[in-house]
């Protein structure tokens, strides 16, 4: 069970960014920070895709709209890669079954990332774009600050994620009036896109 709160914290950072967990546990294993990542996060050619494809989510995530588009692609990815980096940790640690290991990783991505399209989308009510740069400024530093902390103190890292996951699953039902609108909008837009191009047809 040693690796559990290192799979979780995974988990949760997968659901926020899953590129910059990839990056940065290869990073953290690649200059001895931890035994636990599997050799195939350090390689070179992983790193620079997942680095590469982290400054475009990074540039991605702090545009309007264009955030929300972003999380919906996202929406298999994430869980995924949550799955996947957890199963890779369990298997290099043989303290957990590689199964079990996957789906703690995998739903708890899951429910990182309903909370960061469910915030996002809730955000976008909003046209200024200061509150989407803020917001995934945040969440950028605390994946990399909780991963971070989780190579040294793996169940405080855990802790603190999970409290973060709890308080973002409460802002979303709270926000959930919100959502919605921004759910008629897009609902709203999409069709009037689709009449605009059915009277060009005629």
């Amino acid at each position: 069970m040693s690796v559990l709160p290192l799979i979780f914290t995974a988990g949760w950072a997968s659901g926020i960014n899953a590129y910059a967990v990839v990056f940065l546990l290869g990073l953290f294993g690649r200059i001895g920070w931890t035994d636990d990542v599997p050799p195939g996060l350090e390689r070179t050619d992983v790193l620079v895709a997942a680095g590469v494809l982290f400054l475009i989510e990074a540039v991605a995530d702090k545009i309007p709209y264009l955030d929300s588009f972003w999380d919906a692609v996202h929406t298999v990815v994430r869980p995924a890669s949550g799955a996947v980096v957890s199963a890779l940790i369990a298997g290099q640690d043989d303290s957990l079954p590689t199964l079990f290991a996957a789906a703690v990783g995998g739903t708890t991505a899951l429910a990182s990332h309903i909370v960061k399209a469910g915030t996002r989308m809730a955000i976008n009510t909003s046209p200024e774009p200061v509150t989407n740069i803020a917001l995934s400024t945040a969440e950028d530093l605390s994946v990399g600050g909780i991963l971070a902390l989780a190579m040294f103190f793996p169940v405080l890292a855990a802790v603190i994620a999970a409290v973060l996951l709890a308080i973002g699953l409460w802002i979303v039902y709270a926000c959930a009036s919100r959502i919605r609108r921004y759910l008629r909008r897009r609902r709203e837009r999409r069709e009037a896109r689709r009449t605009g191009e059915a009277a060009a047809l005629e």
